[in-house]
């Protein structure tokens, strides 16, 4: 069974930064696509960013709302994904919470198989 582990989340000031971790452990897993959604209270799960491989190089995406602030990777071993979040806006508080897919699954969350617990970021004002 594959799980989905996040960390790294917590409690900010508008402007700083923070790292979020994604890890999944279980039988061997090497999923194509890994991304980053979000929950605020009271609204909907939203895209964040993904990223995906693609022969061998990998692609990213990400929402208009965190692009030139947020950079997502992967780890060397594929099973792993990042999110740097820098110039924080209380805007951003939410879950964060990561997902995989064996296929390539865009933004939409119904897409992922594969979900963790969420990790809480808050940004103060």
């Amino acid at each position: 069974q594959v799980q989905l582990v996040e960390s790294g989340g917590g409690l900010v000031q508008a402007g700083g930064s923070l790292r979020l971790s994604c890890a999944a452990s279980g039988r061997t897993f090497s999923p194509n696509t890994m991304a980053w959604f979000r929950q605020a209270p009271g609204k909907e799960r939203e895209f964040v960013s993904n990223i995906r491989w693609s022969g061998s190089a990998s692609i990213t995406d990400y929402a208009d709302s965190v692009q030139g602030r947020f950079t997502i990777s992967r780890g060397n071993a594929k099973n792993t994904v990042y999110l740097q979040m820098n110039s924080l806006k209380p805007e951003d508080t939410a879950i964060y919470y990561c997902a995989a897919d064996f296929q390539y699954a865009g933004v939409q969350p119904g897409a992922y198989d594969y979900w963790g617990q969420g990790t809480q970021v808050t940004v103060s004002s």
